[in-house]
């Protein structure tokens, strides 16, 4: 099954602005978070339902290498997935929705 896949805007900035910390440290290291991105979300549009649910209907996706998670809803009946956050792991959890 094919899914569209969506994200808001706080998802969007969160991946910019984590794309230009990493190319401030390393140039090409930005994209290589962003490659790392682009594989789990690969891996969620392949099999959605891979990771549990944990909360409002969310779930979330691991990105190898780098600190980081995708927060993300299904949306079965519409075949999206709605990414909500590219979300660093050292935040405090309460600030992923």
């Amino acid at each position: 099954m094919s899914y569209a896949i969506e994200y808001l805007q706080k998802a969007r900035t969160e991946l910019i602005e984590a794309w230009e910390w990493y190319e401030d440290r390393q140039p090409g290291l930005g994209d290589k978070f962003k490659a790392h991105i682009d594989n789990c979300i690969k891996s969620i549009e392949q099999h959605p339902e891979r990771y549990p649910e944990r909360r409002k209907h969310y779930r979330e996706g691991a990105v190898k290498t780098f600190p980081y998670i995708l927060i993300y809803r299904v949306h079965k009946k519409k075949k999206i997935i709605v990414i909500a956050s590219v979300f660093h792991t050292r935040r405090h959890p309460n600030k992923k929705n």
